[in-house]
């Protein structure tokens, strides 16, 4: 298959919208096929998207729900619809239901997140907070900084303390920032460092793959499981994973004792042999290698290929499994054993760091919105519709806690937030007394 791509995503959909107008067996059997249809993240659905459902199941029997919410459109710059909720009510003769409760925040951070949802949208309905609160304290408030290195002593000083007194573990604090991720880490790393913390700059490239996107690619899902088994003598969670992935590439079926006997065979050599090459070998960049490329051939680069769509180009393939290989071969370094290897790999005991837009998804216990100041958030304005509706999804990430951070030498504050978020009770803190001062 050539490297270079022939078509367009948009091309394919007009494509196959084509086919199932012009040949009513192909449109007949996928009805069939699929009496119930979930449209998620309707939202950011674009016209080319909704043309095509529309010519594959209008007026068929499907069951149809579509989910999603205004307020975190982000898309509208990719063709998203302008109104996509009302269109599909009015072609589909859909019943709207508003989910009005929240399972992740607690009630402090639901009733801010209701006064930014407000901006976005004045009639939008108050949502019952299902989340406990766990901690004690501030649950939201601004930290005034006077300069770029008080701002990042104290940020690594209040999670170190944090950290030392049991509240959270590092990578359930979550450091956001609106671009430039790098530049952020540089300016971080060495402050979290000399509290001995380590900054992960999620956003990162190893290779050709930011390390986000990596960790949450099918190869990663299959080799990490894999190579978990080599580092512990008894781990039935990679056991659990590593047979159902296998099993999945493998095309065996809960019916096929035979398959399943043998790929459990298979698995437990396959593991034996592993941690005897993890026991004899300390970490090494060369033994990573020929590790990966051992867990990599037991799973079989042809069955990856043809079980996700997404790896069939080589080029795309080539991109994951290189990256793979690089942050495997960073993690290496002073690293005690491979089950150390393998934390730090998977972002255990390290602080992440990303961009708004990388939150959508994730949740943590803790985040830090790190310089946020009116030159940096130069886009976060009521204005700017998208940019608030990121804003809003990155804050409705918190479990626990949200935190921004503002720093004078950076720039200006952004007055007309904080006129949304104080009167909300948003505390104003003067960076220096975040910590307290007998630690």
């Amino acid at each position: 298959m050539p490297d270079g791509a022939l078509v367009s995503f948009a091309m394919i959909n007009r494509v196959v919208e084509y086919m199932l107008r012009a040949n009513p067996r192909i449109k007949r059997a996928l009805r069939l096929t699929y009496p119930f249809v979930f449209l998620d993240e309707f939202q950011d659905t674009t016209y080319a998207q909704y043309s095509l459902v529309d010519a594959a199941f209008s007026e068929s029997d499907a069951v149809f729900t579509a989910v999603g919410d205004d307020k975190q459109k982000i898309m509208g710059w990719a063709g998203a619809m302008d109104n996509a909720f009302d269109e599909f009510t009015a072609d589909f003769n859909a019943v709207r239901h508003a989910l009005l409760r929240n399972w992740r925040s607690h009630g402090t951070l639901v009733a801010i997140q209701h006064v930014i949802a407000r901006q976005i949208d004045p009639d939008v309905e108050e949502v019952e907070a299902r989340g406990e609160l766990a901690v004690e304290g501030d649950t939201a408030a601004i930290w005034r900084f006077d300069s770029r290195e008080q701002e990042a002593e104290q940020i690594a000083r209040w999670i170190r303390s944090e950290v030392d007194d049991g509240r959270i573990a590092p990578h359930d604090i979550a450091i956001l920032v609106r671009m430039r991720a790098n530049n952020v880490e540089d300016e971080l790393a060495p402050a979290l460092r000399a509290y001995d913390l380590t900054l992960r700059n999620l956003a990162r490239n190893v290779g050709e793959i930011a390390i986000q996107d990596l960790l949450a690619e099918p190869l990663t899902e299959v080799l990490l499981p894999l190579l978990r088994l080599g580092a512990s003598v008894r781990d039935p969670d990679a056991w659990n994973a590593t047979q159902e992935r296998l099993q999945t590439l493998a095309g065996t079926g809960p019916e096929d004792e035979a398959g399943q006997e043998r790929l459990q065979r298979e698995i437990g050599e396959f593991s034996r042999n592993f941690q005897q090459t993890m026991r004899d070998e300390p970490p090494d960049p060369a033994v990573a290698d020929r590790l990966f490329a051992q867990a990599l051939d037991f799973a079989g680069v042809e069955r990856l290929r043809q079980a996700y769509p997404e790896y069939r180009r080589d080029a795309d393939f080539q991109r994951v499994r290189n990256g793979f290989q690089v942050l495997f071969r960073e993690c290496v370094e002073n690293a005690a054993d491979w089950s150390g290897v393998l934390d730090h790999f998977e972002g255990k005991d390290q602080v992440p760091l990303m961009t708004i837009h990388k939150s959508k998804g994730l949740e943590f216990h803790t985040m830090i919105f790190f310089g946020l100041d009116a030159k940096t958030w130069w886009s976060l304005s009521p204005e700017r519709g998208e940019e608030l509706n990121s804003f809003f999804v990155a804050f409705t990430r918190a479990r626990q806690r949200a935190f921004f951070a503002y720093c004078s030498e950076r720039g200006n504050a952004i007055d007309w937030l904080e006129q949304l978020l104080l009167p909300a009770g948003v505390e104003q803190i003067d960076g220096a007394n975040i910590v307290a001062a007998d630690r």
